[in-house]
């Protein structure tokens, strides 16, 4: 695994970065370009569900996780 790079997401109107590994940030992308949905979009859209206690790069690495379970689940 990659070590975390520093990416840029706009959310709401306000510039952001978080820090994620190639692989996440690969796999963030493909689940926002599967839903049809831009990646800040879909970014803003875990900011707003995500506690306090949680920062926003790991939001998204278990947003991940979950939408693989999800899937595998599925199959």
């Amino acid at each position: 695994m990659s070590r975390p790079v520093k990416r840029s997401l706009t959310l709401s109107g306000h510039r952001t970065s978080v820090s994620l590994e190639d692989e996440f940030w690969t796999a963030f992308r493909d689940i926002a370009r599967a839903r049809k949905q831009p990646i800040n979009a879909l970014a803003a859209q875990i900011d707003r569900d995500r506690g306090l206690e949680m920062g926003l790069a790991s939001a998204i690495r278990l947003f991940v996780l979950k939408d693989l379970q999800h899937r595998l689940n599925s199959a």
